[in-house]
């Protein structure tokens, strides 16, 4: 059993000159909420994890919240660029042999549209969309990352700020 558990950034500052979107902080609301529904994951996710994430600032910074939540070192957590840049189910498999095989519980830290995305690709229960600080958990019944496929996975929990605070 393999389980996946997608989490999408917090509330981020919003576009401004000279600052690119790729270097966009959150907010203190989006940390706080961050926070909050690591702790509510924390309560639904007794595993051990790993963190893989973007390398936008927004998302590492929300990595970071997670990881100190579920005491995962701060340098264990990875980045792969191709969740900013081309998440999609095709690199799916490549990002999540980061993890290793080892590893069965994979936490994602990115953005929509593709979380949202992927997430119903994944599943049939999906969501229909990915809320800032929202967390959806799958879980498939594979023994290797290579095996995940479309509509395989069955949704575990879906935990949204506006529903879950």
């Amino acid at each position: 059993m393999k389980k996946l558990i997608f989490v999408r950034h917090g509330k981020a500052e919003d576009p401004a000159a000279g600052i690119s979107d790729f270097e966009r902080s959150l907010t203190l609301k989006g940390k706080i909420i961050s926070r909050l529904i690591a702790k509510k994951l924390r309560e639904k996710e007794k595993s051990q994890v790993t963190i893989i994430s973007s390398p936008a600032f927004r998302a590492l910074e929300t990595a970071l919240i997670f990881a100190e939540e579920f005491e995962i070192e701060p340098e264990s957590i990875v980045i792969n660029s191709d969740i900013y840049f081309k998440m999609n189910i095709r690199h799916l498999a490549e990002i999540l042999t980061q993890a290793g095989e080892k590893n069965n519980t994979v936490m994602l830290v990115g953005h929509n549209p593709s979380f949202t995305e992927m997430t119903n690709s994944l599943c049939n229960e999906g969501c229909d969309f990915m809320p800032k600080s929202g967390a959806i958990g799958l879980s498939f019944d594979i023994k290797s990352w290579h095996e995940i496929r479309q509509k395989k996975g069955r949704r575990e929990f879906y935990l949204k700020p506006e529903k879950d605070l």
